[in-house]
């Protein structure tokens, strides 16, 4: 791609597929004056996953067999500014608590991150993982605006994606920075073109306020709410804004709050880094002989290789597709989300060397939101317009050149290509809101902020960051010394009684706990 989106933490319309009993007029609804918080929702069964969702099969029946999921819209005004303003329609999926109705808290809120991520497809995908939840909260996501199938962002179709993702990320001389700056330019024009209503309205600030509107819709009297990734920092503005309506709240995945886009991107590639280095050592250390390196250093040096060599001379991908430096790049740091994905990069290594870049690419296509067929969601588009609406710094070439040499002490590997992703929002439409989110929540229930030692994409210090900035007695930390990108999801015992501690009794664990 011409520039890799904001790792925080992937021609679309939202009348494509929807069911017409959830539509009340292709998202984007023109009722005035109507008092919002009054509305009653439609439950329905859920329609299969629109294009810009990212396509595939309705959801599954609940674990056991107990329920099923139910979709509804939501309005909410497109300018918060003007609240009898026109409306949007906010996508919404729900799972009843599976407990006793005297046993119920009220709705449990989930965002996954991104930004840009499809909550009504995500929260389906995890259900088992949060059954033990379920028995006292209805289960509850969302497409926050801009997203899925809540007002999304559109910008460039399908077979433009393809040739947007194939150019150099990482330019080497004059004209390929030209190219870079031409490609984001023709990007960032596409979608003021086809988006230019709905752009001004996709700050954090925006779906903060749309998770206020939603708590007082669903009937509670504060917000119980799980934020993944980007979804701690939406959770930190919320608790901000409206600091006496937190419920039980759990924070995981942290992003850094006090932290321009600058120092997180630097952030990043050192937390890429760090999980490269730790899958170098783990790949080594197998009974078995790692088939990408006879040491740590081996592995690392072999996969630098490979990318310089790229850069020269692309490997076959998924036919028509080349498997680009660029490409390569993102399937790379698409595998270090997760350890459960090293031995897919340990695959796709062994295979490029070989020559075949296919398990590198799908990888890559993963992070970009790209289907096995073709289609993209609007993963990508959404996150530009998310990060670009938020974000007050706008970095040039220029910028970019003298910061280069930092970004590559932080990763020879992924630095450069961290740095160059900071030119994503020149001349975008909108101005950007501030230089990083004001998260402080005097007054706020006991927040559960949880760090990973090894998460790569939000990296640790970024948790007690937050809790410092969400203010004394708001923020409690605890430490997952653990890989990957979250805590709860990656099966440990100790995090997951402390986060079921907390969520179904109001538990609220010791401050500094440390799971291992």
């Amino acid at each position: 791609m011409s520039r890799p989106f904001r790792l925080r933490a992937s021609a679309l319309t939202v009348c494509a597929i929807l069911l017409p009993a959830l539509l009340t007029g292709c998202g984007e609804d023109d009722d005035r004056g109507e008092d919002l918080t009054e509305q009653q929702l439609d439950w329905q069964d859920c329609p299969a996953p629109s294009e810009a969702q990212g396509g595939g099969a309705a959801p599954s029946p609940l674990p056991g067999g107990r329920g099923e999921w139910s979709c509804a819209r939501m309005k909410a005004p497109l300018d918060w500014d003007d609240p009898d303003g026109d409306t949007i329609g906010l996508a919404l999926i729900r799972a009843r608590s599976s407990g006793p109705a005297d046993r119920r808290i009220g709705s449990l809120i989930f965002n996954f991150g991104g930004p840009g991520g499809s909550g009504v497809t995500t929260l389906p995908a995890f259900g088992q993982d949060y059954a033990a939840l379920r028995t006292r909260y209805d289960l509850v996501s969302f497409d926050p605006r801009g997203v899925g199938r809540s007002a999304p962002v559109t910008c460039l179709d399908d077979e433009q994606l393809d040739a947007y993702l194939q150019q150099d990320a990482t330019p080497d001389d004059a004209a390929e920075r030209t190219e870079l700056v031409d490609g984001t330019e023709k990007f960032n024009a596409a979608c003021e073109k086809n988006s230019e209503r709905v752009l001004p309205h996709v700050r954090t600030t925006d779906a903060a306020r749309d998770l206020d509107l939603m708590r007082r819709v669903l009937g509670d009297d504060t917000l119980h709410y799980f934020g993944i990734s980007y979804g701690t920092e939406l959770g930190g503005v919320y608790a901000h804004l409206f600091p006496k309506k937190v419920g039980r709240a759990v924070f995981d995945a942290v992003v850094d709050p006090t932290q321009t886009a600058e120092q997180g991107s630097l952030g990043q590639a050192r937390g890429f880094q760090l999980a490269l280095d730790n899958y170098a050592e783990n790949c080594v250390s197998q009974a078995e002989e790692c088939p990408v390196g006879d040491s740590a250093q081996d592995v690392k040096d072999r996969i630098a290789r490979l990318l310089r060599d790229l850069d020269d001379k692309p490997l076959p991908g998924i036919f028509p597709r080349e498997l680009t430096q660029t490409a390569a790049a993102g399937g790379i740091l698409q595998a270090l989300y997760s350890e459960e994905f090293w031995e897919f990069l340990t695959e796709g290594l062994d295979q490029a060397y070989d020559g075949d870049g296919t398990i590198l690419m799908a990888l890559s296509d993963s992070m970009n939101g790209r289907g096995e067929n073709g289609e993209y969601s609007n993963l990508l588009a959404a996150n530009i317009a998310i990060n670009c609406a938020d974000d007050e710094p706008r970095y040039t070439v220029g910028d970019v050149e003298r910061l280069l040499p930092e970004f590559r002490a932080a990763s020879g590997l992924f630095g450069e290509y961290l740095a160059w992703g900071m030119v994503g929002c020149t001349d975008w439409a909108v101005p950007g809101a501030a230089g990083h989110p004001d998260v402080h929540a005097p007054g706020a229930a006991p927040i559960l902020v949880i760090g990973n030692t090894g998460d790569p994409a939000t990296p640790y210090e970024g948790a007690r960051r937050m809790v410092q900035a969400l203010g004394e007695g708001v923020g409690v930390e605890l430490t997952y010394e653990g890989q990957g990108h979250g805590a709860y999801n990656s099966g440990n015992r100790c995090v997951q009684d402390a986060v079921r501690g907390y969520l179904l009794d109001g538990k609220v664990p010791k401050a500094g706990t440390v799971c291992s």
